[in-house]
């Protein structure tokens, strides 16, 4: 029977004379009780309400300290039977020395983003410090002492074959997109998704649709590989058809953000995507869906996808695990209509595909033993609360100078300038000083009135982070 567990905690009370934030003090209490063996694996950890009222910590609070102990796997939740201590820490008191909050880990915002190698607001880069790394761990360690014959030769240049089959499942599932893993195919990022479409489909010098504003990198690659990109306007409602079709009606190709439009944040609407599906079908031309980070959605379910739309095989649909994993995992995959994976799988054979199984295999017993899905449930919580630490920041410190544009899910934040300052002057100064905003302007073909800053939010762990990283943003606006 798992047991209730105070008494191992000693006293509750974090010293609020500390410099470092109060979520972290808990976080480094329980920690430490952990590693000094007052804790033990299978221990019942106090409530989040229990905890906050003995501390006299917010609630919020508590469940950030909380969120990052699970996190790092010295917690394990189990529903209405409680938080427990996880099994299998017997050893860290041996292992890891308990941590303090001593003056190393009083580190100013700025500095330990440094010595992450990030920068302040860097985009595309999920919450690495959320990221399950004792998971991830044991998984790899797993696949390293059990080296199969079929992670030594050559590898499916279509990827993975369980891999292929775990995304047309999480496809079916949480995208509505009705596939077979014949239609998958793994590939070395988003961009090696786009290549595979552009040899298998496509020719320079083709026409294809770009919105405008629209992804920065897909656009320098398509352009870098011999394609005229017709810029299309959005509004609202997203890309605004008619425009693309007034411009170039008779494109081979339109690359679009539906579900969260990149870099504005607004969704296609459904007459939209009718019309742009009825386009496609009339002219014989390809949809390349690019679903980035459909999977943060704060508000509601994330939306269908275009492709679970797609009666005429027009769509071909693309998505990574760079936003929802790591970066560093280099993989992506691409879902083709069933009438061409023959096609498809011809061209593959050519090219070198998305190299080791073994990372591959690794993602594929991530999603099978539920830890996909609980991590992605998780990180929408928590980035639902770092986005607030930056908005909350900006309307009090840059109030007077921006205004962030309401969005309903994704890991970036648009802010629109209120003045005349040049964005792009803007993030060249905040790059003097070590922040990684970029520039609306980048991201357009044509010109706007008013310029704008796009600013990742999620590896902001706190709001004293968010709001000191802010105050130095406030810096390079020159003074009225």
């Amino acid at each position: 029977m798992t047991r209730t567990s105070t008494k191992g905690l000693g006293a509750l009370t974090p010293l609020r004379d500390h410099g470092a934030p109060m979520y972290l003090q808990l976080y480094h209490h329980v920690r430490d009780a952990i590693a000094a063996g007052r804790l033990n694996p299978g221990d019942r950890v106090p409530s989040v309400r229990a905890l906050s009222s003995e501390t006299g910590l917010a609630r919020g609070t508590v469940e950030m300290a909380f969120q990052v102990l699970v996190s790092e796997g010295y917690l394990l939740t189990r529903g209405a039977a409680g938080t427990v201590v996880a099994p299998g820490l017997g050893t860290l008191s041996e292992s890891v020395p308990p941590v303090s909050t001593s003056p190393a880990t009083e580190r100013g915002p700025a500095t330990a983003f440094a010595e992450t190698g990030m920068a302040p607001f860097q985009l595309g880069l999920p919450a690495l410090d959320a990221f399950p790394r004792k998971t991830w761990a044991r998984l790899c360690g797993r696949h390293q002492r059990n080296l199969h014959t079929s992670a030594m030769t050559y590898p499916d240049p279509s990827g993975h074959e369980p891999l292929r089959r775990a995304i047309a499942t999480y496809l079916g599932i949480s995208r509505g997109i009705a596939c077979t893993h014949e239609q998958v195919f793994v590939t070395t990022g988003y961009r090696g998704a786009l290549d595979l479409v552009r040899r298998t489909l496509l020719s320079a010098g083709d026409t294809g649709w770009y919105e405008d504003p629209g992804y920065l990198l897909a656009r320098i690659f398509l352009e870098r590989a011999g394609f005229r990109l017709a810029p299309v306007p959005v509004d609202d409602d997203g890309l605004v058809v008619e425009e693309g079709v007034r411009r170039a009606g008779n494109a081979r190709f339109a690359v679009v953000t539906p579900t969260h439009q990149s870099p504005m944040g607004m969704a296609l609407s459904l007459p939209r995507r009718l019309e742009l599906l009825d386009w496609a079908s009339q002219r014989k031309a390809w949809i390349i869906e690019d679903d980035y980070d459909s999977e943060f959605r704060y508000h509601g379910r994330p939306l269908p996808a275009l492709k679970s739309l797609d009666h005429d095989d027009r769509v071909l649909y693309t998505g990574t695990f760079s936003k929802v994993l790591i970066p560093g995992l280099r993989l992506a995959y691409l879902v083709v209509p069933a009438s061409l994976v023959g096609t498809f799988k011809d061209e593959v054979t050519h090219l070198s595909g998305p190299g080791s199984i073994v990372p591959q295999a690794m993602i594929t017993d991530f999603m099978a033993q539920g830890h996909f899905s609980r991590h992605l449930r998780k990180m929408r919580t928590l980035y639902a609360a770092r986005r607030g630490y930056v908005v909350d920041a900006l309307a009090e410190v840059l109030g007077d100078r921006l205004y962030v544009q309401p969005q309903a899910g994704g890991i970036h934040i648009l802010a629109h300038l209120k003045g005349r300052e040049s964005d792009r002057r803007l993030t060249a100064a905040a790059a003097a000083k070590g922040m990684a905003i970029r520039a609306l302007s980048d991201w357009r073909v044509g010109k706007a009135a008013h310029g704008g800053l796009l600013l990742g939010f999620a590896n902001f762990m706190h709001a004293d982070a968010a709001a000191e990283a802010v105050r130095r943003l406030r810096e390079i606006w020159p003074a009225r």
